[in-house]
């Protein structure tokens, strides 16, 4: 394969925690920032148990498989076996960033933070365990290969948003090496850049003595693994200029009344860079609504669509009996996808999915009639802000209608279409 690096772009991933926001609720919101011509897809997989001999097959190695797997919606590139961001059945979400720093990117193919995002949410039913499935993931198999699916490589490290009903976490890599941090209350953001300065709560044990060797960190000053790993000054990392300091502000303009809308808004500004534009753009957007009251259902919605300020966020929340999203779901080409077979990524098969194509040609009408365009907005606006009161009567009430809950995201994605038509 012929590796040329490009441009670092990224994404952003949000969570709000009491007193930060509106109820006794924990907020979590994920732009995928992904390049303009990659299709999103909205996919969901049941649980599962597995023989002690199986193994799985993630988008470039296979690995051990776990007795059991919990149920997952994903957002994913619909290329590949891993996720951009997704939940699970026990309310766990998880989002990851690209980032750099001083340690070179790995080429070869291993395991990568899209895989590690879907398998964290397979395999562990709070933050906490998934940061330790991550980690664990990490140091056996190691994060690597084109993140991109061209012959031209995007290659980088990972960083990851863990939230659950009760905390979040904020795990940063470096390699194999990495840091974690809890947060219990107020906001926290994470984009294209590491972030963990010297509130580490977890770490590799290893982590102090390779910096020490590499000649980053001299042993004396506190550790900083921002500033030692990266080459971000960490002093002015919510000052400077960039999505990471936007997104902390907005963050902090709404903080103490940041509701599931609120973070739609934060993730549709323009302004800020946070909804990107150009040859890499948003291309899938989450917000997930996480009650600390357990009997009530954590509330999780999907655009599956590019541009989140054109796009409809639509709910999901866990059943039993919910079936494939199938105008979410891109084609299936089996062991003759490109992505398969060696070398890869000789050949683009058309992956947009019903919604997509929908979507696709609705942008080209908002674009080409003003009048027709505006008409349509008010159309899905209207359409998600049911759905938003629709939930929200759920969560006030404390009552779920099942039957109607199996279908929820399936319907809400075709009245999304007829808006469209």
């Amino acid at each position: 394969m012929a590796f040329r690096s490009v441009e670092p772009l990224s994404c952003d991933t949000f969570v709000a925690l009491p007193p930060a926001t509106h109820g006794n609720r924990i907020i979590f919101g994920k732009n995928s920032d992904r390049p303009s011509d990659e299709v999103q897809e909205i996919v969901y997989f049941p649980a599962a148990t597995h023989s002690p001999v199986e193994k799985v097959e993630c988008t470039y190695i296979q690995i051990e498989q776990v007795p059991k797997t919990y149920a997952v919606i994903l957002s994913r590139p619909s290329w590949l076996w891993g996720a951009e961001m997704g939940a699970n059945e026990h309310g766990v979400c998880i989002g990851n960033e690209a980032v750099w720093g001083k340690e070179e990117v790995c080429d070869e193919e291993a395991l990568l933070g899209m895989d590690l995002v879907r398998l964290g949410l397979e395999r562990a039913d709070t933050a906490e365990k998934a940061v330790t499935v991550i980690v664990e993931l990490l140091d056996k198999y190691g994060q690597g290969g084109n993140c991109m699916e061209s012959h031209m490589a995007f290659t980088y490290h990972n960083s990851f948003l863990i939230a659950d009903r009760k905390e979040a976490w904020v795990l940063e890599t470096s390699g194999k090496h990495w840091a974690a941090e809890k947060i219990e209350e107020g906001v926290r953001n994470i984009s294209n850049q590491l972030s963990i300065t010297t509130k580490i709560d977890h770490e590799h044990p290893e982590v102090r003595n390779y910096a020490t060797s590499k000649g980053w960190w001299d042993g004396k000053r506190e550790f900083d693994f921002a500033a030692t790993y990266s080459y971000v000054n960490t002093a002015r990392m919510t000052t400077a200029r960039g999505r990471y300091c936007e997104g902390y502000k907005l963050l902090k303009k709404y903080e103490g009344k940041i509701t599931a809308e609120i973070m739609m808004t934060i993730l549709r500004d323009k302004e800020s860079g946070i909804n990107m534009e150009g040859s890499f753009m948003t291309t899938g957007s989450m917000v997930s609504i996480l009650p600390q009251e357990p009997n009530l259902p954590c509330i999780h919605f999907f655009t599956g669509t590019p541009d989140p300020d054109r796009s409809v966020f639509k709910p999901f929340t866990f059943v039993p009996n919910i079936t494939q999203l199938q105008k979410t779901s891109s084609p299936v080409f089996g062991l003759e996808d490109p992505v398969r077979k060696q070398p890869r990524f000789q050949t683009k098969p058309d992956r947009r999915h019903e919604l997509y194509k929908r979507h696709e040609t609705a942008a080209l009408i908002m674009e080409s009639s003003k009048e027709k365009g505006e008409i349509m907005m008010k159309q899905i606006r209207k359409l998600e802000k049911e759905k938003i009161n629709q939930m929200e009567t759920v969560l006030q009430n404390g009552f779920l209608d099942v039957d109607q809950a199996v279908n929820l995201f399936s319907n809400c994605t075709e009245d999304e279409m007829c808006a469209y038509t």
